[in-house]
């Protein structure tokens, strides 16, 4: 019997496998990845549920939330692909690392990265592995490239820390991350949200000059479909006080609350009972309900 191996063959073999694989890992990636035009000169790029928005301008390019090293690198390649312009700006939305991660891709001498400062302290201060901001600022900023800007504005607490709106000029782009949702509910149980913060910042937002919406999550939109957002927070915050208020239950609440307004929206029927639950803890931790004497 003969245990003779044709090596030279076997090793082709072996090449062609591997090359077949890393091509199919390639076109993987590309796959999970695209870019959208929004509106002029400004783009949205998709990352399965998560997204950003950036603007290319005469000179230069403006970006937001890298959102992980594997998006961040992918998306820098196709910045250089199709517009060849240096990367001025990275904004960061706020604190969450699910969107700002990935940072270091985008690192250069020539790049400022830019955060609202509560935002900057908590990624310092959990030592965030990611690029610490070097510009940030209270409560709001212009930055500027060729004739375009963005204006960045705080509005308080809504997501996280440091949380901002971020608005394109002059093709009227409004981009906002996690507390304004476009097309499906809000996450979940709401964890990290404030709900009153939610509802007073998008007030704000409604006041901004603005055409298209893009969110960090969801579907692009108008004004009108960012007001949907807004209503829905309003209808279930007051239908959760109003249960409190009568003595009903948390368990009571999930399965007699319904809001049929909304139910052409994502996840309305598995989250709804989620988000109801996330109102009556924010109201419980925030507002101190279960402190109150004239409760039934």
């Amino acid at each position: 019997m003969s245990y003779f191996v044709n090596v030279p063959a076997a090793f082709g073999r072996l090449t062609i496998a591997c090359t077949l694989l890393a091509l199919t890992s390639i076109q993987a990636v590309a796959d999970d990845y695209r870019i959208e035009k929004v509106k002029d000169n400004v783009y949205r790029f998709v990352d399965d549920r998560h997204r950003n928005v950036f603007m290319v301008t005469e000179d230069a390019i403006i970006a937001t939330d890298p959102m992980n090293t594997r998006a961040a690198t992918w998306l820098k390649a196709e910045m250089k692909k199709r517009f060849n312009k240096p990367i001025k700006f990275v904004v960061y939305s706020h604190n969450h690392t699910d969107h700002v991660y990935g940072g270091e891709v985008f690192k250069s001498p020539d790049t400022r990265f830019v955060a609202q400062e509560l935002a900057r302290q908590d990624l310092a201060i959990t030592h965030a592995n990611t690029v610490i901001p070097d510009i940030t600022f209270k409560d709001a900023m212009h930055l500027y490239s060729g004739t375009n800007n963005v204006e960045l504005k705080y509005w308080g607490d809504n997501d996280g820390r440091g949380s901002i709106s971020m608005l394109f000029k002059p093709a009227k782009v409004m981009y906002v991350v996690d507390w304004i949702v476009l097309g499906r509910m809000p996450w979940q149980k709401l964890w990290s949200y404030d709900i009153q913060g939610m509802i007073n910042s998008t007030e704000g937002v409604l006041k901004e000059d603005f055409d298209i919406f893009v969110g960090g999550h969801g579907e692009v939109g108008t004004k009108k479909d960012v007001q949907e957002s807004l209503d829905y927070l309003k209808d279930l915050y007051a239908a959760v006080i109003q249960g409190m208020l009568k003595g009903e239950s948390l368990d009571y609440m999930k399965t007699h609350i319904k809001l049929p307004k909304y139910k052409h929206l994502a996840h309305y029927e598995e989250w709804l009972p989620l988000n109801i639950e996330g109102v009556y803890n924010n109201l419980m931790e925030k507002s101190g309900q279960g402190w109150r004497p004239d409760l039934p």
